[in-house]
């Protein structure tokens, strides 16, 4: 048997077959690990363990009852889990299945966001590759937040795997032949105001779905959160005007998906599905739509190659989908209301973009400065005329 110790923590690793002609080596080898590791962590690595009877799991369980805390069993093979699982000790020890590794090489990439990329594995499947190696916890909640919607009724693609994507994680999702709302409006421009339509009908069917009370953040407590945190690239009196407005927004329970940009809307078998979970919340829908006009509107003010590198794109098309979008939403064409409706939208996005900016790499370079004095400029001057955020 070999073992490992590193960062107060023993790992032990399990090789074979553990049955009942040698379970009472196994656990004569593992104590006498266990009492030289002098109070350290236990870890179990099974990577190699081929089967396990249920005389070896007795031994894990006398493990787990003398070491008095957690014990977790990871890298186990999809066969040797479904021992764990049919036997209860998945409900037991902290029992993780080993990732299969995916190449994302050579993939079609249909969507990027602050936190991964999202690739075309082949026609059944996509990938949401995370940058970070430690993105464990955020794929685990994206995970928790997609079933909580799904379970409302919002359709929306449900990941049914974690992979190893080179040195980080991603999670997997099956979308049969999907394409985007992006992947439309680029292949079948001719039918941009029927595909525009159809997008928002589902955002507010989104916006229509509520959710139960305590079960997502409040999308106004997370922008009171990012309002503190631009707080000094404001006045004390925009800081606090700001604040005012969002504040006084009243407490809706309706769903806010947090980044609905057309990447992140699937269509399969010509149904709309929602992936990219992890921003959802509730509130009002000023809260989605302000941040549509960050994506169509802010990002291309200073940069017109941002739509074509991040969406595929043309620049022009920034404002015409900005104006379907709340034309649609809103059902009118009256230029007075939308006008009205948009400063209220375009202030809200101006807090959020400015927080984007200067919380990232973005703050950086002539670029970045335009950025945010650009958005200091359009805070003043909306904070002096609109009065409430209610649309």
């Amino acid at each position: 048997m070999k073992t490992s110790f590193n960062n107060n923590t023993l790992t032990v690793f399990l090789e074979g077959r553990i049955d009942t002609n040698n379970s009472a080596q196994t656990e004569s080898e593992i104590f006498a690990a266990v009492d030289s590791a002098n109070g350290a962590d236990i870890v179990i690595d099974a990577e190699k363990l081929e089967y396990i009877s249920s005389a070896g799991l007795r031994v894990l369980m006398k493990l787990r009852k003398s070491i008095d805390k957690p014990l977790p069993v990871i890298n186990v093979s999809r066969d040797v889990y479904d021992i764990f699982e049919t036997t209860g000790f998945t409900e037991l020890l902290d029992v993780k299945r080993a990732m299969r590794e995916v190449s994302v090489e050579g993939c079609e990439v249909i969507g990027r966001g602050f936190y991964g990329t999202v690739y075309r594995i082949d026609d059944e499947t996509i990938v949401k590759a995370y940058e970070s190696p430690d993105c464990l916890p955020m794929i685990q909640n994206e995970q928790r937040l997609a079933k909580l919607a799904f379970v409302k009724g919002v359709p929306t693609a449900i990941s049914y795997d974690t992979v190893k994507v080179g040195d980080s994680y991603g999670s997997v999702f099956e979308l049969l032949r999907a394409k985007s709302f992006n992947d439309l409006l680029k292949n079948e421009p001719d039918n941009f105001d029927a595909i525009m339509r159809k997008y928002v009908d589902f955002l507010k069917t989104v916006h229509s779905t509520e959710m139960d009370a305590g079960s997502l953040p409040m999308a106004k407590d997370k922008f009171i959160s990012q309002l503190d945190a631009i707080r000094s690239y404001l006045t004390d009196e925009q800081y606090q005007r700001l604040n005012e407005l969002i504040s006084a927004l009243p407490d809706d329970l309706h769903l806010v998906h947090g980044d609905f940009h057309m990447k992140n809307i699937m269509v399969v078998d010509n149904e709309p599905m929602l992936i990219d979970m992890d921003t959802i919340s509730m509130g009002q829908p000023i809260f989605d739509l302000q941040a549509l006009y960050v994506t169509y509107k802010a990002f291309a003010e200073d940069d017109p190659n941002n739509l074509p590198y991040f969406l595929g794109i043309p620049a022009e098309w920034g404002g015409r989908i900005w104006n379907s979008i709340i034309g649609y939403y809103f059902d009118t064409t009256d230029e007075v209301r939308l006008s009205e409706i948009n400063d209220k939208i375009r202030l809200l996005a101006m807090v959020r973009f400015l927080y984007i900016v200067t919380t990232c790499d973005l703050k950086n370079g002539e670029l970045g400065e335009k950025r945010i004095k650009r958005t200091q400029d359009n805070i003043a001057k909306l904070t002096a005329t609109v009065r409430d955020l209610n649309i």
